[in-house]
């Protein structure tokens, strides 16, 4: 039905824009409106609610007629490392002081056929890999972009994004969720946020319109004032985290490789002494590192900076020398699209320019990896920008994660780490991994690094001490299980346990051998197989291992084993996962369809882990 101006008190004017309007406004925004219009000319009333209740003189009740918009809020997180859980955690603590019935869950727990009941829904997801959802999200991701998604027209909300712009698919898994729920029907209470790495400050502006968006800065926001106006405790204990790191004393730093390896790997051994920092086995240990002192030195040679210019870092006016920021606070290392495009404003060479147009993103994602900031101000002349317009520019430097090899109840106030040195050649010149050559070549014992710990609650030992584990961590995938096993020793678990371990040779490269030996004569290792994949003419891998025992393999899958799989993502997890559905299908006398289903029920019942990277 169309409004006209012989039907209603408008004029021409005002009915032209209501006639855009309504037809766009679905059942629920219909009637709240309604309702507001409703409350408006109600007596007394002296403000009105975002939700639709009117506060009236010395009291707050809801105006008859009007549409009650619910306090109940539904958190749903899914999470690979543990960010966006922790963020979901933080905004439900928020909300909840603010007056809100808050439930926060993980998309693996979340039951999809209550998404329907759910009135207001906030959604913090990371991307994993190549634009891929978390472990945990991946069902409710399939759901909802599946054939059984209900319509939701009823539903508000909002997505927290976290991803890495150094990917090319920036942030997509938030983006699919945030498009998803709009074409399901549902209304935005705030715009989708997206976060790079350092995402502390993007997520905060989020959660601050999401409870604007909730309140409206009224009745909820009124009642909480009495808690926000409660005397506080003075806090005087430091707590030690992400944003504050705790500067932790190097203990021992040992190459693990015997020599003539082709590698190295780091075994470091840090204090916690006086931190009151605990962690647990599958936990993460976070550190800022600092950079190449010789790659600085080249940047300030070819940009003919002042070492010792004073430049703002940040938004809060604090200010480094030039060298200083280079060294410890901007990301010079990996390029971005982001910095590309921001770059391209201070050069006229037209090669920049014309690589960033949208034909040619192959072109460049190509010239992105594997090259560096120097790279960027050689390969881009001339440039007319001062040292503060450029570093403008660049990203914040991240925190490099590594997971924990050691369990604290075997190493009090301790925390030891396994990292493999990273070193290449590319385009031209030979590349450092930012920390784990700090670690390598520059940090000895008595050093001090800035470390926090990441909480991993998707990589945990089963909570029964009698469930049987299976370990796959070739290289220095085994860290996470060497905690695993220190856990165990010290606890007294009795539940078997099954170690897969690989790497090139035997005889240098058999990372933590004395240990794994001693556990599997005490008996806290039942089980251990190893493939060194250089000792002969043909490749060995742990998935030949698995293979080789497929029988035994899947008894302990119907024993409820709990399986793990730890380090590179791109290769040898998806080859572990594949040879995974290929022991259940051929051992469960299944279709390869059943063992998907086999494994997805696994990943229901917290059965199945991943810790790769």
């Amino acid at each position: 039905m169309q409004l006209q101006v012989i039907n209603s008190p408008f004029s021409q004017e005002q009915v032209d824009l209501l006639n855009q309007l309504l037809p766009k406004l679905n059942e629920n925004q219909k009637y709240w409106l309604s309702g507001y219009l409703t409350g408006t000319q109600a007596p007394g009333v002296t403000s009105i609610q975002n939700s639709g209740e009117a506060i009236q003189a010395g009291n707050v009740s809801a105006t008859k007629g009007s549409a009650s918009i619910s306090k109940e809020v539904t958190i749903l997180f899914g999470s690979q490392t543990g960010n966006a859980h922790s963020l979901a955690e933080n905004a439900g603590k928020t909300l909840k002081e603010k007056g809100f019935d808050v439930t926060i869950s993980s998309m693996s727990d979340f039951k999809p056929n209550s998404l329907k009941k759910v009135k207001n829904l906030l959604i913090v997801v990371s991307t994993h890999g190549e634009g891929e959802p978390p472990d945990n999200a991946i069902a409710f991701h399939e759901f909802l972009h599946g054939r059984r998604a209900p319509k939701l027209e009823d539903l508000r909300f909002s997505v927290l994004a976290l991803g890495d712009t150094s990917y090319e698919f920036f942030c997509k898994t938030g983006i699919d969720f945030d498009q998803k729920l709009e074409a399901l029907g549902g209304t935005r209470l705030f715009d989708r946020v997206d976060c790079d790495v350092d995402f502390e400050e993007s997520a905060s502006k989020w959660l601050k319109g999401i409870v604007e968006g909730l309140t409206n800065g009224d009745q909820v926001a009124e009642a909480s004032d009495d808690k926000a106006q409660a005397p506080q405790v003075e806090q005087t204990e430091i707590v030690y985290s992400r944003t504050n790191p705790f500067h932790a004393e190097v203990l021992e730093n040992l190459n693990l490789n015997g020599r003539g390896s082709n590698k190295e790997t780091r075994h470091l051994e840090l204090s916690l002494e006086g931190s009151g920092i605990t962690y647990e086995p599958g936990d993460a240990l976070g550190i800022f590192p600092e950079n190449d002192p010789e790659l600085v030195g080249l940047i300030l040679e070819e940009t003919k900076w002042n070492p010792d210019e004073k430049v703002t870092i940040n938004k809060d006016g604090d200010t480094l020398t030039v060298k200083e920021s280079l060294t410890s606070y901007y990301e010079i290392t990996v390029l971005t699209k982001a910095v590309l495009e921001k770059a391209s404003a201070f050069t006229t060479n037209p090669d920049l320019a014309k690589l960033i147009e949208a034909e040619n993103r192959d072109q460049l994602k190509a010239y992105i990896f594997g090259r560096d900031l120097l790279d960027l101000l050689r390969d881009f002349k001339p440039w007319s920008l001062t040292a503060q317009d450029f570093l403008s520019i660049l990203r914040k430097m991240p925190a490099r994660l590594y997971s924990i090899a050691s369990s604290i109840e075997a190493n009090p106030e301790e925390v030891h780490l396994t990292i493999g040195a990273v070193r290449y050649e590319a385009h031209g010149r030979k590349r450092n991994g930012v920390c784990s050559i700090l670690t390598a070549e520059r940090v000895q014992p008595g050093d001090k690094l800035p470390i926090y710990i990441q909480k991993n609650k998707n990589f945990r030992l089963p909570e029964n001490p009698e469930t049987p584990i299976i370990m796959v961590g070739p290289g220095t995938g085994v860290a996470p299980f060497r905690s695993f096993m220190q856990e165990r020793e010290e606890t007294g678990a009795q539940g078997k346990s099954w170690m897969f371990f690989g790497d090139q040779h035997f005889v240098t490269d058999f990372l933590y051998q004395t240990e794994w030996q001693k556990w599997v004569k005490d008996g806290v290792l039942t089980k251990m197989d190893v493939a060194f994949s250089r000792d002969n003419e043909e490749k060995v891998y742990v998935q030949h291992r698995m293979l080789e025992n497929s029988k035994e393999f899947f008894q302990w899958l119907e024993e409820g084993a709990v399986f793990y799989i730890c380090g590179d993502k791109n290769y040898m997890a998806k080859d572990v996962h594949e040879t995974l559905l290929t022991i259940i299908e051929k051992e469960g006398n299944m279709t390869r369809e059943k063992a998907e289903e086999y494994v997805g029920a696994m990943k229901k019942q917290k059965r199945y882990h991943r810790d790769v990277y």
